[in-house]
């Protein structure tokens, strides 16, 4: 049964604890705790809450029928094997989930398994809970799966506020990037990203803020390509054909940087004496000998914790608000950024 929104008379497709607690006149904690069969509700409250509940077509949650059926105690991962740093949090995952008590099932992604697959195949898995990097939110087996079990969006903010988000903060990441080369007497600055779904778009604004905050607006400038190395040696190719070049090149990906870093080094480019170059991510490929890559470092343990510890919540109240955590990022300086050439 669809009820209508008492502010705007639009149907509400699903109704949540919080319409149950209001149609029943109570709590939403005491409602919470008779769909989880908790002891302390009087008999009184009990029928209420069930009748409201059955006015209203409301259906408990996954997360308290797995307190109360067989669990799996698995959470699904969804991320891209092609990803250093997707692939440390899940290593990371695994480790932190078992000592809770979790197993991870894996839900690879690639060009033949999208995102509708890899969701379906963890759903008949009976997973507890799903964490995704850089997934479309608006993917309609994701938001089924939303209606169903906790999930967490990683990698790029979600406006929609269906999931958990857990993300780095990139604003403070490339404010400091922009604050390091400035300080080494840089002002072209040019970023080389942008695309790549969301995420390119987000982080590319990213740099554009920070580039304002500098009081550099006017030499924003971005070389528009995505996360992988082909995308890099691209950009690269493009610096090299400019007339005027940027002293520096901020990346929106380590793995962008290396490929770019590869071209310059065999075109003959210095680095850092002709330009230096920027990184994100901080992964492994970023401290590797020959290319000791500056980069933005994100946290992988502190995005696991976040991540963990917003699954626990929504397992323990499914209809709380979603939250959004921003991890830290911190700036790792090494051989790829030196002092602006001179004119």
């Amino acid at each position: 049964m669809v009820q209508p929104n008492e502010t705007s008379g639009a149907p509400t497709p699903h109704p949540t604890m919080a319409d149950v607690a209001r149609l029943a006149g109570v709590s939403r904690p005491l409602v919470s705790m008779v769909m989880r069969d908790k002891p302390g509700p009087s008999q009184e409250s009990k029928d209420r809450i069930l009748a409201a509940a059955r006015e209203l077509g409301y259906r408990p949650n996954a997360s308290a029928r797995l307190l109360r059926k067989n669990r799996t105690g698995l959470i699904g991962a969804i991320f891209w094997m092609g990803s250093p740093f997707q692939v440390r949090v899940v290593q990371q995952l695994f480790t932190k989930a078992t000592e809770l008590g979790y197993g991870i099932a894996l839900g690879p992604t690639s060009a033949d398994r999208p995102t509708e697959s890899v969701v379906a195949q963890l759903i008949e898995e009976r997973v507890e809970a799903l964490v995704a990097f850089n997934l479309d939110p608006a993917s309609p087996a994701f938001q089924e799966a939303t209606r169903r079990i906790p999930t967490v969006l990683l990698g790029e903010w979600d406006d929609s506020r269906s999931s958990d988000n857990v993300h780095v903060d990139e604003d403070e990441g490339l404010r400091l990037v922009v604050e390091h080369l400035t300080s080494l007497g840089h002002r072209d600055i040019a970023y080389v990203g942008g695309e790549g779904g969301k995420l390119g778009r987000d982080r590319a604004k990213s740099y554009e803020r920070a580039m304002h905050a500098a009081g550099l607006a006017d030499r924003i400038d971005v070389i528009a390509t995505g996360f992988f190395e082909e995308d890099g040696a691209a950009a690269a190719h493009e610096y090299l054909r400019r007339d005027r070049r940027p002293t520096a090149l901020v990346c929106g990906g380590d793995l962008t940087a290396v490929g770019l870093l590869a071209v310059l080094v065999r075109a003959g480019v210095s680095v850092p004496e002709d330009v230096s170059i920027v990184g994100f991510d901080d992964s492994y490929i970023a401290g590797l000998s020959y290319n000791q890559l500056t980069t933005v470092h994100q946290d992988v343990d502190e995005t696991v914790d976040a991540t963990l510890a917003a699954i626990l919540a929504r397992l323990e109240d499914f209809d709380r608000p979603a939250s959004v955590i921003a991890t830290s990022a911190t700036l790792v300086v090494r051989a790829t950024t030196g002092p602006a050439p001179s004119a």
